[in-house]
C-alpha cells in the first residue's frame, strides 16, 4: 500500500491524473476500503487541468490519511468541491493589417470561449490547429501499415457544429496546404476542445469580430452570477455569464404528497434527499472566487427550506466557503423551478439593485425598458430590421438591440449590413447591445426579429414608412457602408 501511495504523489507531482486513476482503481479492486474515493480520483483526472488543484486535493487527501475510516471517507468524498478559477481566452498573436485582412491565434480555456469561437467562424473562412491523423505508410518490403501521425493543417471551413455544454466543436473543411500526409483539398474534420490552440484567418476582420476578441480576452466580463431555480422534486443550477445561461445541473426527484401522517414523514424524508442533491450539485460547481450573487428562487417556501438546510449542511460538514459567503446568497420568488424562470428573476426591480454589475442583468434590464416603452409609447421603440436602418439613417436611435444570430448570416453582404448599421449606430453616439441567442433575453429577442431599437425622440409610423420604402426598393441597404479597411490591429 505505500507503495503504491508514494507512487500517486509521484504522479500528482507531474500532474498525470489519468494514470493515477488508473493506478488508483487498479488497486481499490484489491481493497475496496478505497472505493469510497474513486469517483473522487476519476472526477478530478476528467477535469484536469481545469480542476488541478482539486484533483490534488481530493487525491493527496486519500495519501495522506490511508488510516481513515469507511464512514470519513464517505464524509470527505461529499464535501470535496469542483470549482475551477475561471480563465480567459488566451490570446497568442493577432496580426490584422489595415485592410482587416489577417489572423489570430488563441488558446481556448474553457467552454464559453468555444462559443466566442463558433461566432468567429464562418464558412469560407480558414482554420489552422494541431490534429492527428491516421495515415497509410510503406515499408521498404512493399508492405503497408497504419500508423497515426500529429500534423498541423489549414482547412478551407465548409461546416462547423458547436451543441452548448458539450464542451467540444467540429470544424469541417478541404486542406488548404498539401503536405506530406494530407493532400491538397482533401477533407478532414477538427474536434476543437478545451486548451487547444487554433488560428482562424479571415480575409475580412471587421469591427464585432475584433470587439469580441477582446471581450473573449478580458477575464473582467467573466461568470459572475449562479442561479438556483426550484420546486418541490424540481431544480436547476444555473450558471449565467456575459453570453450564455448554462445549466450545470438538473435536479429531479419524486416527491409524494404529505395529506396523511406517514405521507408527511416521506414527504420530509423525500424533500431532505432532493435538498442533499441540489446542494451537491451547487457545491459542484459554484466559484466563490468569481461569482459574486448566488440568487436561490422557487415558489412558496422551497428556497427557504433549502437555504435554511444548505447552511446547517455547510455548518456541519465544514465547507467555510458557504459560511464566509452567506452575504452572496440571495432568496426571491420564481413561478416554477424551469430554466425560463431565470429571465424573469433578472426583470424583477428588486434584484437589479442587487445584480445591476453583472452583464446579464443588464441586458434583461434593457430589453425590459424596449417592452415597456412600446407599451407607453410605441412611437419611440420599433423592431424588425428596416425599421433599424430607417431609425439609423435619421440618426434617432438611442439603444439597438441586436443578437448576434444575425453576424452568423450566410451572406457576406448581409452580415456587412448588419456590422455597418452597429458602426453607425456608435458613431452617432448611440449605445449597442449584442445579445447572445443562448441566453434567455437573447432567445425573447430573436423571436422579434433578433433586432430592435429604442428612439431618442418619437418618430409617428416608422414602420409603415420601412414596409412601403421596402416594396419600392427590395435592395435598400444601410447608408454607412461596411468596409474593413477602418479596422486597425
Amino acid at each position: 500500500m505505500h507503495v503504491m501511495f508514494a507512487l500517486l504523489n509521484l504522479l500528482i507531482h507531474f500532474e498525470q491524473y489519468e494514470y493515477a486513476k488508473q493506478v488508483f482503481c487498479a488497486f481499490s479492486d484489491i481493497h475496496p476500503a478505497l472505493n469510497s474515493t474513486t469517483n473522487n480520483v476519476a472526477f478530478a483526472s476528467a477535469h484536469a487541468p481545469r480542476a488541478v488543484s482539486k484533483g490534488k486535493e481530493d487525491i493527496a487527501s486519500s495519501i495522506d490519511n490511508p488510516a481513515l475510516t469507511d464512514d470519513r471517507k464517505e464524509s470527505s468524498t461529499t464535501t470535496t468541491t469542483t470549482t475551477s478559477k475561471a480563465l480567459e481566452m488566451k490570446l497568442i498573436n493577432k496580426s490584422v493589417d489595415k485592410d482587416g485582412k489577417g489572423q489570430v491565434s488563441v488558446i481556448v480555456q474553457e467552454e464559453e470561449d468555444l462559443w466566442h469561437l463558433y461566432q468567429l467562424i464562418a464558412v469560407g473562412n480558414q482554420f489552422r490547429s494541431t490534429t492527428f491523423r491516421r495515415v497509410q505508410r510503406e515499408s521498404s518490403t512493399g508492405s503497408t501499415e497504419s500508423e497515426r501521425v500529429k500534423i498541423t493543417l489549414t482547412l478551407n471551413v465548409e461546416k462547423v457544429d458547436y451543441n452548448p455544454g458539450a464542451e467540444s466543436m467540429r470544424i469541417s473543411g478541404k486542406n488548404a496546404t498539401e503536405n506530406k500526409w494530407v493532400k491538397l483539398g482533401a477533407h478532414h474534420t477538427f474536434d476543437v476542445s478545451l486548451h487547444m490552440k487554433v488560428t482562424l484567418i479571415k480575409t475580412c476582420w471587421d469591427s464585432v469580430d475584433l470587439e469580441r476578441i477582446d471581450n473573449a480576452c478580458n477575464p473582467a466580463q467573466r461568470a459572475d452570477l449562479c442561479v438556483v431555480v426550484m420546486e418541490e422534486g424540481l431544480a436547476h443550477v444555473c450558471l449565467v455569464t456575459e453570453t450564455l445561461t448554462l445549466v450545470r445541473a438538473r435536479v429531479e426527484q419524486s416527491v409524494p404528497g404529505k395529506r396523511k401522517l406517514k405521507s408527511q414523514e416521506a414527504h420530509a424524508k423525500a424533500m431532505n434527499r432532493f435538498f442533499e442533491n441540489v446542494f451537491t450539485a451547487l457545491e459542484r460547481h459554484l466559484n466563490f472566487e468569481v461569482c459574486k450573487c448566488v440568487v436561490l428562487a422557487s415558489p412558496g417556501f422551497v428556497k427557504d427550506e433549502f437555504h435554511k438546510f444548505m447552511m446547517a449542511e455547510a455548518q456541519r460538514r465544514g465547507l467555510r466557503a458557504f459560511v464566509e459567503h452567506r452575504d452572496i446568497f440571495v432568496l426571491c420568488h420564481a413561478s416554477s423551478g424551469h430554466k425560463h424562470s431565470v429571465s424573469e428573476i433578472l426583470q424583477k426591480p428588486e434584484m437589479q439593485a442587487r445584480l445591476g454589475d453583472t452583464k446579464a442583468a443588464g441586458e434583461v434590464k434593457i430589453l425590459h425598458q424596449f417592452f415597456q416603452t412600446l407599451k407607453d409609447d410605441d412611437t419611440r421603440a420599433y423592431y424588425g430590421p428596416q425599421a433599424a436602418v430607417d431609425a439609423n439613417e435619421l440618426q434617432a436611435i438611442d439603444h439597438l438591440l441586436i443578437t448576434e444570430e444575425l453576424f452568423r448570416a450566410a451572406s457576406l453582404s448581409e452580415r456587412k449590413k448588419y456590422v455597418a448599421l452597429v458602426e453607425s449606430v456608435r458613431e452617432n453616439g448611440g449605445q449597442v447591445h449584442i445579445f447572445s441567442s443562448l441566453h434567455t433575453s437573447g432567445e425573447q429577442l430573436q423571436r422579434l426579429t433578433g433586432i430592435a431599437v429604442i428612439l431618442r425622440y418619437p418618430i409617428p409610423d416608422l414602420d409603415v414608412h420601412s414596409d412601403s420604402d421596402s416594396e419600392s426598393d427590395s435592395d435598400n441597404e444601410p447608408s454607412a457602408a461596411a468596409s474593413c479597411s477602418s479596422q486597425s490591429t
